[in-house]
């Protein structure tokens, strides 16, 4: 196995050999080892450079049911299985020092699909027709960077020629200019905050933080997916998920959803976990006028001109505590989960616009009949505030009881 730390460039070159090409000699002219990945489907194949090359066949080939299943004729499911197999080639290399992609949408959803398989930290840059748009899809939880092509990337031009060669030299750079590794004499945990939890969470790593390396996630979604990624990539010895807002989202239609598969990561590794109800007394839509129909004359408050938050219900409030027990009982590591009962955010207390006792008497009644708790998995009531010095206190003694369980973090 090639073991020499390199830039891949990615593309189809049956239709982009030009482009390619192009990178690669300015990769290489910053001194970075370059190595080339032809993901064409056409059948097409471009002649082996002088430079490390794998051909679409080599790549082919590590399609579970073989280069067969590629080679279709048919481009839908030709790029889908190129994404399968080259995804599984990527896997299987330990000279991936950064990878550079070329493509439209198809190369684009071919080529990100391997770039989320990188650890995260490893410089990915795609150069996409569709980076002005929405490219959650293509980025996911990953540090994936997207450049816009401005134009098709149908051979070189003035414009295609900057573009290119800015991007890189911006993968050179990442390549060539390592970051200071951090010390790793505290191990690092994961916490979820949301502005109206941020009392909360500041708190927790103020007091943990001679202990271990706290890495705080932005409740959007995408912000659980990636806490639950690098717990999964093994960056994270451990969890206070104190905000699991995410749910309400994905439950009731908001703009800042998790997956079904929220807490899977915690299950599959059985990291220790601490988790709370934070903010789940809202639903994020965007501004006023995007809330959908089915929700007016319900709770709401204008965070900003762009975020309007609705207040749920009793009722949403027993759905969602039962979809989160549901998860956590399929949890077989160290699991506390904390009730604060004076309120789950900064709007949910006394004399706050989103203060309503019987909708979180509905969450915290619906968790403890629905939570199976065991030696292992245990739930806490605590009588304070989410925010309160006295909860975020707690917490953090809660995590420290079952971190001596880790001997990772015991370190």
């Amino acid at each position: 196995m090639e073991t020499t730390k390199r830039v891949w460039v990615a593309a189809t070159l049956d239709t982009k050999s030009d482009e390619a090409n192009y990178v690669c000699t300015l990769l290489e002219a910053a001194g970075v080892p370059v190595a080339l990945a032809d993901l064409s489907t056409s059948g097409s194949s471009v002649p082996a450079a002088t430079r490390l090359h794998f051909s679409p066949e080599d790549i082919a080939a590590y399609h579970p049911q073989s280069r067969s299943a590629v080679f279709t004729g048919d481009r839908g499911t030709a790029i889908a299985a190129m994404s399968d197999a080259f995804e599984r080639f990527v896997r299987s290399r330990d000279d991936i020092g950064g990878m550079l992609g070329l493509g439209g949408s198809g190369g684009t959803a071919l080529i990100t699909r391997a770039m989320r398989a990188l650890p995260s930290g490893v410089p990915k840059l795609m150069v996409s027709t569709m980076a002005s748009g929405n490219v959650a899809a293509y980025v996911g939880a990953c540090d994936i960077t997207m450049v816009y092509s401005v134009t098709d990337m149908t051979g070189l031009n003035r414009i295609s020629r900057r573009v290119l060669g800015n991007a890189a030299h911006a993968v050179a750079g990442m390549m060539l200019h390592s970051v200071p590794e951090a010390s790793a004499e505290r191990p690092a945990i994961g916490l979820t905050m949301f502005g109206v939890t941020t009392a909360c969470v500041q708190q927790i790593s103020r007091l943990l933080a001679d202990r271990f390396d706290c890495i705080v996630f932005h409740a959007t979604g995408t912000g659980g997916q990636s806490m639950e990624k690098l717990l999964e990539d093994s960056y994270l010895g451990g969890v206070l998920d104190i905000t699991t807002t995410e749910v309400c989202d994905h439950l009731f239609g908001g703009v800042l959803a998790c997956t079904d598969d929220r807490f899977g990561a915690v299950a599959r590794t059985q990291t220790p976990y601490v988790g709370s109800c934070g903010a789940l007394d809202m639903v994020n839509f965007g501004a006023p006028e995007t809330v959908p129909e089915r929700y007016r004359g319900r709770k709401f408050y204008q965070h900003n001109p762009q975020i309007t938050l609705m207040r749920t219900t009793a009722e949403e409030n027993i759905r969602q505590a039962r979809w989160i027990a549901e998860r956590l009982n399929q949890c077989e590591g160290e699991v506390r989960f904390l009730l604060p009962t004076g309120g789950v955010s900064a709007l949910d207390a006394p004399g706050k616009p989103f203060w309503d006792s019987a909708a979180d008497a509905a969450l915290f009644e619906t968790l403890i009949a629905e939570l199976k708790q065991t030696s292992r998995r245990k739930l806490r009531q605590i009588p304070h505030h989410i925010n309160d010095p006295q909860f975020a206190q707690a917490a953090a003694k809660e995590f420290l009881a079952i971190a001596q369980t880790n001997t990772a973090l015991r370190k």
